[in-house]
């Protein structure tokens, strides 16, 4: 997993006008102007949503003429939803396997120093 971009991913959703937009991109591509009418701001402030989901890798964008239309980049979201899943996951390729045998050594070390009772 990279977490880097996970992160960065992350951030992007981490805003509720955000995560609105994402929910609207989910039925297909839109129109800038069309999103705009869903929301209480300007579209400066709907570029700039719009320009954190494009960097993050989670939206594309295309010009026809002079609309902007943006969609979801579906295999992006799977992935993420695959790399959250594998957040959670206790598989023996977990990050977790070198630091839980090595916890494991050290509680066989210090019982192995302990006398017996």
């Amino acid at each position: 997993m990279d977490y880097e971009n996970y992160a960065k991913i992350a951030k992007a959703l981490a805003d509720p006008k955000r995560v609105k937009i994402v929910d609207m991109l989910s039925c297909g591509a839109m129109c800038a102007c069309d999103i705009l009418e869903h929301f209480d701001f300007t579209q400066p402030t709907l570029s700039h949503h719009i320009n954190l989901l494009v960097k993050a890798g989670l939206v594309t964008t295309e010009k026809s003429g002079t609309w902007h239309y943006y969609d979801l980049d579906k295999a992006a979201f799977e992935k993420f939803k695959a790399d959250t899943a594998g957040l959670m996951a206790d598989t023996p390729a977990c990050i977790c396997e070198p630091v839980r045998s090595k916890a494991v050594c050290a509680t066989e070390a210090k019982e192995a120093k302990e006398p017996i009772k």
